[in-house]
C-alpha cells in the first residue's frame, strides 16, 4: 500500500528540510559542538517542518556515533527513530493530554533512566494547548531536567505559551517555506514518481497551499488523483474550483480595452465573487512583479482600491453578481480616468498658449496717449474727462473690495453694512485706494469710530503701503438726520446739508480722538465744518497745494 506524498517524503535529515536554513544548521552546530540545550521551543506555521525537525534531533541524539548532525540510518537507533518504535522517544499530543494528571506521568517517567539509549527524549506536540495547571507542575522539571531527559516542545502558536516556559527553552521560530523552494520541491517529487506535469499548475498549486509544505503535498496528492497521471493547469483549476488563468487574461483584456464586459458576465459568475476578487488581485500582484507594460502604478493603485471596495461590498452580503458587474465596470472607467500629473500639464499648456498670446504687441490705438516732447507745453487737461475704457485688472480690485467688505462683516455685522451702504469702491491706481462716501448720520460716526478697524482690514487685503483717500459723493440723509444738523439759530439748504458730511469726513477720520476731538465737542457740526473750511481753503494752503502737489491733506489742531 502506497504512502501518502507528505509522509513518504518526509524529511530524516537536517539536509532535507526545505525552506528552514537557519533552523537546521544551528541545530547542527549544536549537535556536533556537544552545546545542547536541555529543553527546546519550535514554533511556526503548519507544516513547515517542526514535528520533522524534532524527530531528526531525537535521532541524531540517541544515534551510536551521537550526538551528531548526521546520524548513520544504520544502527539500531536510528532504525527504531525512523519506524517511530525507539523506546527512549516519547511522543506526546498536548492536545488529547492536556491535564496535570497527563503531565504528572510525564513526570514521572523523567526519573528513570532510559532503557538502551544515551537520553530520554520527550517530545510534546501543540504545547500551547496544556491547561494552566499543567504548565506550572511541568515548571521545575522543565528548569532542571535529570541529565538524560531533553525536552522538544512544538506549537503554531507560541504566544500562548507562558513566559514562564518561553524563558526555560531555546526558541526556534520556522519560517513560512517560499514559493520557489516548495515548487522545486514538487518538481522533484513528481520527477520520482514518473509524473508528468506543467509548470504553471504547480505554482498554483504552490499558491493554494499557503506556505505549508504539508498541505502542499496533500494538494497534489488530490490532483494527480483527478488528473489521470498528468498535473495541468485545467485539471488543477478545475479540481480546485479557481480561474483558468487564460480566462483572467481575456477579463484584463476586455477592461484594459474596454471592451463589452457582458460576453463575460454569465462565465464570471458561475464561480464564488471571493474568489473572484481573491484571484484578481493575486494576478495583478504578479503582474506588478513582472512589471507588465500594460500597466502603470497608478493603474495598479486604482484597481486594488477598486478591489478593495468591492471585498467590502461583499462583505456587507450585497448582491455577489452585482458586485463583480460593478468591479469591472468600475475598473474599465479608471483606464481613462487623467493622473493629476497630466491634469497639471494641460493647465500648464494652457498657460503657456495665454502668456505667449498676451506677449505679442498689441495694434496702436488712436485713443492712446503719445508722448509730447520736451520743448512743447504740456496741454490742458479738463477735469470732465470722457470715461476711459475699463481696465480688465479692475475685476480683480472689485474683487479685492468685495473681500474687504466680507472681512468686515465677518467682525461686525452692523458695521460691514454701514460701510457697504456708505462707502463705495472708487478706484485703485499706484498703491492709492479711492473710497466713494456717502456717509450720515449715525453710520458716520460709527465708521469714524471704528476707522483704525477698517484700516487694518484695507492694509491686510490690499497691502501695507497702501494710501486711503476718500472722495465726496451725494449724501441723501433722512428728514431726521438733517433735523439733527440743523441749529436754532441757522437753517442750512438740502443742498448745504449734504456738502457738510462729505466736506470734513476725511479731515475727521484723519484727526481721529485726542484733544482736537475734545475741543471739537462744544462745537456744532456746521461750525466745525466751516473752520476746516475755513483752513483748507486759505491762500498760504492754496499755495503749498501749487507746489506739492499733494495727494492728502491732513489738518491737526495745534495743541
Amino acid at each position: 500500500m502506497g504512502k501518502v506524498l507528505a509522509l513518504k517524503y518526509r524529511p530524516k535529515r537536517f539536509e532535507d528540510l526545505i525552506g528552514q536554513e537557519t533552523i537546521s544548521q544551528t541545530l547542527s552546530r549544536a549537535l556536533d559542538s556537544d552545546r545542547l540545550s536541555h529543553a527546546y521551543l519550535l514554533s511556526g506555521l503548519r507544516g513547515s517542518g517542526k514535528t520533522s525537525t524534532a524527530r531528526i534531533m531525537s535521532k541524531s541524539l540517541l544515534c551510536i556515533d551521537g550526538p551528531t548532525s548526521k546520524p548513520c540510518e544504520t544502527c539500531e537507533h536510528c532504525q527504531s527513530a525512523n519506524s517511530s518504535k525507539h523506546l527512549d522517544i516519547i511522543e506526546m499530543d498536548a492536545a488529547s493530554n492536556r491535564g496535570i494528571d497527563d503531565i504528572k506521568d510525564l513526570i514521572e517517567h523523567t526519573k528513570y533512566k532510559p532503557s538502551s539509549a544515551r537520553y530520554k527524549v520527550f517530545i510534546i506536540d501543540e504545547v500551547h494547548m496544556l491547561t494552566t495547571q499543567a504548565f506550572n507542575a511541568l515548571l521545575k522539571t522543565l528548569e532542571e531536567p535529570p541529565e538524560f531527559v531533553k525536552f522538544i516542545l512544538a506549537t503554531t502558536d507560541p504566544l500562548k505559551l507562558p513566559p514562564t516556559i518561553l524563558s526555560r527553552t531555546q526558541h526556534f521560530r520556522f519560517n513560512k517555506i517560499k514559493d520557489n523552494d516548495v515548487m522545486h520541491h514538487l518538481s522533484h517529487i513528481l520527477n520520482e514518481e514518473g509524473i508528468d506535469y506543467e509548470p504553471e499548475a504547480l505554482r498554483v498549486l504552490t499558491r493554494c497551499g499557503g506556505g505549508s509544505l504539508r498541505d502542499t503535498l496533500t494538494l497534489l496528492d488530490q490532483a494527480i488523483i483527478f488528473s489521470k497521471g498528468k498535473v495541468s493547469v485545467a485539471a488543477v483549476t478545475q479540481m480546485l474550483g479557481l480561474i483558468d488563468p487564460d480566462f483572467m487574461e481575456e477579463i484584463f483584456d476586455l477592461v484594459l480595452n474596454k471592451k463589452d464586459i457582458n460576453k463575460i458576465i454569465n462565465q464570471i459568475q458561475e464561480y464564488e465573487a471571493d474568489l473572484v476578487i481573491d484571484e484578481m488581485t493575486i494576478y495583478l500582484k504578479h503582474k506588478m512583479i513582472e512589471k507588465d507594460p500594460r500597466f502603470d502604478l497608478i493603474t495598479f493603485d486604482r484597481f486594488f482600491r477598486i478591489l478593495a471596495d468591492a471585498k467590502h461590498l461583499l462583505h456587507i452580503n450585497s448582491d455577489s453578481g452585482f458586485v463583480l458587474i460593478l468591479t469591472l465596470s468600475k475598473m474599465q472607467e479608471a483606464t481613462s480616468l487623467k493622473s493629476i500629473k497630466d491634469i497639471i500639464d494641460e493647465v500648464e499648456n494652457i498657460e503657456v498658449t495665454q502668456s505667449s498670446k498676451e506677449n505679442q504687441p498689441s495694434p496702436i490705438r488712436h485713443d492712446q496717449p503719445q508722448e509730447i516732447p520736451e520743448d512743447e507745453p504740456a496741454p490742458q487737461i479738463d477735469n470732465k474727462e470722457e470715461p476711459q475704457e475699463i481696465k480688465p485688472e479692475i475685476n480683480k480690485e472689485k474683487e479685492l473690495y468685495k473681500e474687504l467688505c466680507n472681512k468686515i462683516y465677518e467682525r461686525s455685522h452692523d458695521l460691514g453694512e454701514c460701510f457697504e451702504k456708505n462707502f463705495l469702491f472708487g478706484s485703485f491706481e499706484n498703491g492709492t485706494l479711492t473710497i466713494i462716501s456717502h456717509a450720515s448720520g449715525e453710520c458716520r460716526d460709527k465708521l469714524r469710530k471704528h476707522y483704525s478697524l477698517i484700516k487694518l482690514f484695507i492694509y491686510q487685503v490690499f497691502g501695507d503701503e497702501t494710501e486711503i483717500e476718500f472722495k465726496k459723493g451725494e449724501a441723501k440723509p433722512s428728514q431726521e438726520e438733517e433735523k439733527k444738523n440743523l441749529t436754532d439759530d441757522q437753517e442750512l439748504s438740502k443742498e448745504s446739508a449734504n456738502d457738510n458730511f462729505t466736506g470734513s469726513m476725511i479731515e475727521d477720520i484723519e484727526m481721529g480722538g485726542g484733544c482736537v476731538a475734545d475741543k471739537a465737542e462744544a462745537a456744532t457740526p456746521a461750525q466745525k465744518e466751516l473752520q476746516i473750511q475755513d483752513v483748507l481753503n486759505s491762500p498760504m494752503l492754496n499755495r503749498a497745494k501749487e507746489l506739492f502737489d499733494p495727494k492728502k491733506i491732513t489738518v491737526k489742531a495745534k495743541t
